[in-house]
């Protein structure tokens, strides 16, 4: 099987666009990590209506939400590449994905904090 560029722009948007929203539901059917964050995602959306944050909180809320499950998208595909370049354990593969890790980590602790901001003075 042979891959074809699609050089219409528009039928080209489309299926880059088909091809994103596969990559989404596979992250969100497939890693724990990420299914936990969707949910908490839920939640917190939620939460946003109950607590009728303002315009401003949403706008920190969605983008914390967006910087988690983007990292973690990316975290996700630096594993799945090292595990296919190199399957056994390697102390190489394993320093490249414990940084990718910490990346995520570093989206996680951030988004934690706009939390905290908007929500604890709600409580």
């Amino acid at each position: 099987m042979e891959f074809q560029k699609d050089n219409s722009f528009l039928t080209g948007r489309f299926k880059s666009v088909g091809f994103a929203l596969k990559g989404m539901i596979k992250l969100i059917t497939t890693e724990h990590s990420v299914m936990v964050q969707t949910s908490l995602a839920i939640i917190l959306t939620i939460a946003g209506f109950y607590f009728k944050i303002d315009r401003y909180e949403w706008m920190m809320q969605i983008f914390s939400i967006g910087l988690v499950l983007s990292i973690e998208g990316l975290n996700t595909a630096v594993e799945k590449i090292a595990d296919f370049i190199h399957p056994e354990f390697h102390d190489r593969i394993g320093f490249i994905k414990d940084i990718a890790a910490g990346a995520v980590f570093f989206a996680a602790l951030t988004a934690i904090f706009i939390g905290c901001i908007i929500y604890v003075p709600k409580l």
